[in-house]
Parts: C-alpha cells; sequence; structure tokens
C-alpha cells in the first residue's frame, strides 16, 4: 500500500475527512522543492532549528488571516509533523499519566486516542450546540478536583468544526478563555479548518484572543495543502514551547520535518499557496452545495445547518432512525458514512447523527451519493 484510503469497489464513501486527489498541488509542490533546494542548499537537508525554520515561522505569523496576523511572538510557535504530532506533543508537556483532560461533545474522534496514549482519562465537557458550557465545565472541574483530580486540558475544534461544521460564537469564545485563564485548565484549540472558510472570514482564535494565556493553538497545512507533507504547527507561550524543544525525542532529532517546512515557506513567498487556496476553497464550497442541495431534495427528513466552513455536514437522521441501524443499510446502497457516535468520547452520544464528508468526492460523486444515501434511509424505515 501507499495511501491510507484504498477505495472500495462500488462505494462512495463520505466517511473519510480526506482532500480530493486532483486538487493537491503537485506541481507547485515540485516548485517549492526545487527553490528551497536552491536557496538553502545543504541547509535543507541537514538537522533543522528545534523549533522550526526561521522562513517559515516568519511567513506563517505574517500569513495568519483576519484578527489571527501577527498573533505569535517570537518563542511562541513550535513546526511540528502535523496535527495529530502537535497534540502529541502539546499534550506530552501539559498532561500527567491519571490527568482528566475534556473534550468537546462531539468532536474529533481521532483526538482522543493520543489523548490517551498519554495516560489521561477523557471526560465529555458538559455543552449545548454552541459548544462547551464555560459554567457546567468550571463545576464539573471543581466536582473533579474535590475528588482529588487533575483536571489538564480541554480539547475542541471550535472554528468549522469537526464533525459539526460550527463556530463558536464570539461570547462564548470569551467565556472559555475567561474559564481557562481561571480554573488553570489549558484549552488545546485544534484551529486545522481556519483557511477553510467559503462565507466569509473566520472568527479569530481563542489564541489570539488569549493574548497566549490558557489557550494552546493546533494547526496544520494537511486541508489547506497537503495532509503528506505531515507539516503543522504549535502556537504557545514561550516556556510551553522550551519545553516542547526539550522532549528528548525533539532534542535528539533537531527540527521535525525541517525539509519540507523550508519547502512551504518558499512554496507560501512564491504565492502558490494564496493560488491554491483560493482554487481549493472554491472547489471545497462547489462540492459542500451539491452534498446540500441533492440531500435537500432526495432526503428532506435529513436535517443539517450547511457549514460556512470546514469539510462535513453533520446531518441529523429522522426519529426512530440510529446512525447504527442506517450503517449497514449505506453499504449495501454504495455509500459510506462516519457515525455519529464516534465523535463523543465516552460513546454516549450521537445516535441520532451521523457525518457526512464532502472534501474527496467531485459535485457527480456527491449527487450520486445523496441520492444512495436517500434510498437507504427509505429503505431503514419501511
Amino acid at each position: 500500500m501507499i495511501t491510507q484510503f484504498t477505495p472500495r469497489p462500488g462505494v462512495l464513501d463520505l466517511g473519510w475527512g480526506h482532500p480530493r486527489p486532483d486538487l493537491l498541488p503537485v506541481a507547485g509542490w515540485r516548485r517549492a522543492t526545487a527553490s528551497a533546494l536552491e536557496e538553502y542548499s545543504w541547509q535543507a537537508l541537514t538537522y533543522g532549528a528545534t523549533a522550526g525554520p526561521a522562513p517559515l515561522v516568519e511567513w506563517l505569523g505574517a500569513h495568519l488571516p483576519g484578527a489571527d496576523a501577527g498573533s505569535f511572538g517570537p518563542g511562541e510557535c513550535f513546526v511540528t509533523a502535523g496535527a495529530s504530532q502537535a497534540l502529541a506533543l502539546a499534550g506530552a508537556v501539559l498532561v500527567r499519566p491519571g490527568d482528566v483532560v475534556l473534550a468537546a461533545a462531539p468532536t474529533y474522534h481521532l483526538a482522543f486516542t493520543p489523548i490517551r496514549d498519554l495516560g489521561a482519562t477523557l471526560l465529555p465537557a458538559p455543552g449545548d450546540g454552541d459548544g462547551p458550557d464555560p459554567d457546567a465545565t468550571a463545576a464539573l472541574v471543581d466536582r473533579l478536583r474535590r475528588e482529588g483530580r487533575r483536571v489538564a486540558a480541554l480539547y475542541l475544534v471550535p472554528t468549522f468544526a469537526n464533525p459539526s461544521g460550527t463556530s463558536l460564537p464570539l461570547d462564548r469564545r470569551a467565556a472559555l478563555i475567561r474559564f481557562a485563564q481561571r480554573s488553570g485548565v489549558t484549552i488545546i484549540e485544534d484551529d486545522t479548518y481556519r483557511e477553510m472558510a467559503y462565507d466569509g472570514p473566520a472568527p479569530p482564535s481563542l489564541w489570539s484572543r488569549s493574548g497566549g494565556d490558557g489557550v494552546v493553538r493546533l494547526g496544520s497545512f494537511a486541508k489547506t495543502v497537503a495532509p503528506g507533507l505531515r507539516l503543522g504547527w504549535i502556537n504557545a507561550g514561550a516556556g510551553t514551547v522550551r519545553s516542547i524543544a526539550a522532549l528528548g525525542h525533539v532534542h535528539s532529532g533537531g527540527g521535525v520535518n525541517h525539509t519540507n517546512a523550508l519547502a512551504m515557506a518558499a512554496f507560501g513567498r512564491s504565492g502558490d499557496y494564496d493560488r491554491h487556496l483560493a482554487r481549493v476553497r472554491d472547489a471545497y464550497r462547489e462540492q459542500r452545495d451539491a452534498l446540500a442541495r441533492h440531500l435537500r431534495a432526495a432526503a428532506p427528513e435529513l436535517t443539517f445547518t450547511l457549514p460556512a466552513g470546514g469539510w462535513f455536514l453533520w446531518v441529523r437522521l429522522p426519529p426512530g432512525l440510529t446512525a447504527e441501524a442506517l450503517q449497514s443499510r449505506g453499504e449495501h446502497h454504495g455509500v459510506g458514512f462516519a457515525p455519529g457516535p464516534l465523535f463523543y468520547c465516552d460513546g454516549a452520544g450521537g445516535s441520532q447523527y451521523i457525518r457526512l464528508a464532502f472534501s474527496m468526492l467531485p459535485p457527480d460523486d456527491l449527487a450520486t451519493a445523496a441520492h444512495r444515501l436517500a434510498a437507504a434511509v427509505t429503505a431503514r424505515q419501511r
């Protein structure tokens, strides 16, 4: 095998949040790699600066859009091998074995195992349609502390969330920042989808609004450029960044993914990043709209809110139908999806929901997938 995802014959799979293959910037990345090697020669191929090469860190700080432009200072950025490694590295300095980590419910399911790998217990943060509720979460933290348990962090995807596609309102963002700063519970902000904005700019990150106090941000080029690069970053206070840099495997190997980091700096400075981002935004907006339009026409009993960004529709099933019951029928009709309970760290919620990824398939295939899903829903209701 070469790639993680292998298509199944006859199945249009909306379960995987992967990019559409023909949108990956093969030619642009070839130019960026050649440019980095031309400019930096052997320096591009040796051990890199531990926190990441200055050309990428400087470009990233200048590039981040809107309220997040210039949102980190010297020593507040650490380049990583993607957001998954960013979570593992941040967790390694924030979380101790036996700690409790709270997670939004629902949230990105593949964050659960890296957190548990740290020896932490995951618990869902109490919340509502606007995300974790700061007062209820503070009450839970107080109760856990009275029981002698340490609550280290709260993990969430506040902007174009996976799986829901929603973004936290500004007042909820401000309240969560106050919660973190008062309680000492660090918010781990997974900001992976920030630039996948289709209907206007993304709201400011928790990191930028917090002044770096109480929030650690995880960023990634997996959605904006290509996941195979394994390239992302952490924004954190300078002390946290120094602690990450002092981790044994980081200190031993130097900057992670150094060569790709320099190529990304070249990709950004050349203008190829901005051109590519505009192209994929247009494509993913079209795909979002195609899936939503055909679902509404073919299966009006399925309800959802059109997300302003990200890669997913979070679809509510009609009464009496669960995600688990629908899954086998979906496979029979040639359509795959991610069942809602996956996205709850305790597995106790989400049975009335499914997540549909519109990122990997072109509009015509998404139309077919919508009609197949509608047929599966109808068959299950008979």
